[in-house]
């Protein structure tokens, strides 16, 4: 096994990431993260109805509760590509077992790219014994640069602390910058961990933190048909086990929760061409539901998404948003502040400073706040800005 010089790792894990060609340069595009041991396993995917091969792969394998190792290529989705990206996808997977010397029921697939591609298995298939001689300790770094697309920067994120008497290790890494929704984000995601818990019990709290993290960002409202969020739990920690229902495992939800927290705000931040991250902020709904639909009728409305973008404090734009949510509004109670300035309340603008607001539209952390006056639930989304930049990268995607 070779060393690099990268210093993220979780114990009982190994990476790498090459260059097999997929994409033209060096740049790395075939990734590998692998548990020396059998870990417990917990997913979620996307809900397009086009699913792409490794998808409807993974999604089934996932059924046994136990996985060791994650392939991921980009510069292809393998999506859209019928019985034939389907065989590809399995003849990658069989090829990569065996190099790993394990079952391969217990290796997981991922594929990012131009939708509608067959993969290039002889490309992935060469480039497997490099990819697996090279797997060492501190390769975590090099498995996330072989799964970036258009992102413009790497997404790590690393927890530790003490969980049931013994220190243990979170550590996530994603892909996503654009087609960001939830359901679910749009986006590659990995996490790592030595921690001993319960299958059930991983199940249950990944699922809860994928909700309240991946699933509140958007960057475009459009969704993909690649998206895979998994966690592997190796177990060595030698923890006292974590099983629902255990005070114990709030701390494990907590620092899971911190990981996958920055790394959707991350995604936001690199959100394709965007130059602002905003908070949307609902609160005083009637239900959770209502206050989610407010949000994303705003964090997903062009026309808001393009004033911030100019720096035009059009709030109107915000409010007509939130009318076209579709949910019962009492106008009188309906307030709406940017920033810490409250520009409409009681279904009348309040006295405005124009020259304040600007410069609140100007800053690069904006925070809207929506109060409904109707009840006591809230919801918060984090999204960015669209920019003419975003337009130029995703009109010249495939080509």
């Amino acid at each position: 096994m070779t060393k690099s010089t990268n210093k993220v790792s979780v114990p009982g894990f190994l990476a790498n990431g090459v260059s097999a060609g997929i994409k033209s340069g060096d740049r790395k595009d075939l990734g590998l993260i692998f548990s020396t041991i059998p870990a417990k396993v917990a997913a979620l995917f996307t809900k397009n109805t086009f699913k792409a091969a490794p998808v409807l792969i993974d999604a089934e394998r996932i059924k046994r509760g136990i996985a060791q190792a994650v392939l991921t290529n980009s510069g292809c989705a393998n999506a859209a590509t019928g019985k034939e990206g389907m065989a590809d996808a399995l003849t990658v997977s069989a090829a990569a077992a065996k190099q790993l010397k394990i079952p391969e029921e217990h290796l997981l697939i991922c594929s990012t790219g131009v939708i509608g591609k067959r993969l290039p298995v002889r490309k992935i298939e060469a480039g497997l014994g490099k990819l697996v001689r090279g797997l060492n300790e501190f390769g975590i770094e090099d498995a996330e640069a072989a799964m970036m697309t258009t992102d413009k920067f790497p997404k790590i994120a690393i927890r530790k602390g003490i969980v049931g008497a013994k220190d243990i290790t979170i550590c996530g890494i994603a892909k996503g910058a654009g087609m960001i929704e939830p359901n679910m984000a749009t986006l590659l995601t990995y996490v790592m961990t030595d921690a001993l818990i319960d299958a059930k019990a991983l199940n249950t709290v990944f699922h809860q933190v994928i909700d309240s993290t991946f699933n509140a960002i958007s960057v475009d409202g459009c969704m993909s048909t690649n998206d895979t969020a998994i966690i592997l739990a190796n177990g060595l920690a030698g923890n006292n086990p974590l099983e629902r229902a255990q005070a114990r495992l709030q701390r494990f939800r907590e620092m899971l929760t911190d990981v996958l927290a920055e790394l959707a705000q991350a995604v936001v931040r690199d959100g394709e061409g965007a130059t602002k991250f905003i908070t949307v902020v609902v609160e005083g709904a009637k239900s959770k539901s209502d206050a989610r639909r407010v949000a994303y009728s705003v964090a997903n409305s062009n026309l808001v998404k393009t004033a911030f973008f100019g720096e035009d404090p059009n709030w109107g734009r915000i409010l007509s948003a939130i009318g076209a949510s579709g949910i019962l509004l009492e106008k009188e109670k309906v307030s709406l502040s940017i920033g810490n300035m409250t520009v409409f309340a009681q279904d009348a603008p309040v006295n405005l400073a124009p020259a304040r607001l600007k410069e609140i539209f100007q800053g690069g952390n904006i925070e809207v706040r929506i109060s409904l006056g109707g009840g006591d639930k809230s919801y918060s989304v984090y999204t960015s800005d669209l920019s003419y930049d975003y337009v130029k990268i995703n009109a010249d995607y495939t080509t």
